[in-house]
């Protein structure tokens, strides 16, 4: 059989109820983004791209079936608006501000700071720009990642992205059972609580100086929550790619890549004042914490076994 037949025969087992379902779920989607976050034109890139790619080609359609996992994280952080956690619990402001002193405080000229706080003082153009660099990858490189195993090893692809979700749950969970405020708003406004506070670039306007553009500008005007803090996810996502490049052995030089990676957005974290070193190591917990528990729910061949497995038959 020819790869021409063999394409125009899966593109044949395209179903009417497979179409219809992803009609029916664009729809549902844009209809329950308009009522809950409004409109905006990122949801029908979105849709556009997901469509695009499932009816292009059989390898397009497998690899968004796969992805929609992160989909499904994409679209639970953006609604994340409609319902901010401060309305459920106290948001952590001086405790957390106070505890990262009397822990990790650095004195200097006989006055205790906290290491953003330090770090203000200190900044530069060079760790100015590399904070950027790294803080850029903190999404491209997990996707980058993840298109990789989809290329090499289907499953590894499905085991990685079903860990990623879990991770990220976990976070959202902490984000609303312990709502806090970054470094940057105490900076700001002290300890005082003002809710529906907009996303701020903090140390990062520095790269954006430094350019003469607005990306980091841009990224966190669309913010979910800025009382999210805790865990820093920023730093768990490099720490899950490491583990699966160490996990299935990678070459030396991409285990170097991407653990320089994740050290590298653990500190661009701290010095830009996006998180304290309490948030990082809270990401960190949380990123070990979904990767045993992934593992674990494997191991026991239940549910979650029988639906990462039945995924992977899909996208092989």
């Amino acid at each position: 059989m020819s790869i021409a037949t063999a394409a125009a025969g899966e593109k044949k087992g395209l179903s009417r109820k497979a179409v219809l379902v992803l009609a029916a779920l664009s729809v549902g989607y844009l209809l329950l983004s308009y009522l809950l976050v409004g409109f905006k034109t990122d949801q029908l890139v979105l849709v556009g791209l997901v469509n695009l790619l499932y009816f292009a080609t059989p390898i397009t359609r497998k690899f968004v079936t796969g992805f929609s996992i992160f989909i499904v994280f994409w679209i639970l952080y953006d609604y994340m608006k409609a319902f901010p956690n401060y309305w459920f619990n106290p948001v952590h402001i001086a405790d957390l501000y106070h505890a990262e002193k009397d822990i990790f405080g650095i004195q200097s000229k006989g006055v205790i700071f906290t290491p953003n706080e330090f770090w203000i003082q200190h900044s530069n153009a060079f760790l100015d720009v590399l904070s950027g660099v790294f803080y850029l990858s903190w999404i491209p490189v997990p996707i980058g990642f993840a298109m990789f195993w989809f290329f090499r090893d289907r499953r590894q692809f499905i085991y990685f992205l079903f860990t990623f979700l879990l991770v990220n749950l976990l976070g959202f969970v902490v984000y609303y059972l312990y709502p806090a405020a970054p470094p940057w708003y105490v900076q700001q406004y002290g300890f005082d609580f003002v809710a529906a506070t907009p996303g701020n670039t903090a140390g990062l306007v520095r790269f954006d100086t430094f350019f003469g553009i607005t990306v980091f500008n841009s990224l966190y005007a669309k913010g979910s929550n800025v009382f999210a803090a805790m865990p820093s996810l920023h730093s768990a996502y490099p720490l899950i790619v490491l583990y699966y490049a160490l996990r299935n052995n990678l070459s030396w030089l991409a285990k170097v890549v991407f653990a320089v990676i994740t050290v590298g957005i653990w500190f661009a974290a701290v010095y830009t004042s996006h998180h304290y070193v309490l948030d990082v190591l809270a990401g960190i917990l949380c990123a070990s914490s979904g990767i045993l528990l992934f593992n674990w729910l494997l191991a026991r061949k239940g549910i979650v076994y029988r639906a990462v497995n039945k995924l992977v038959v899909a996208v092989q």
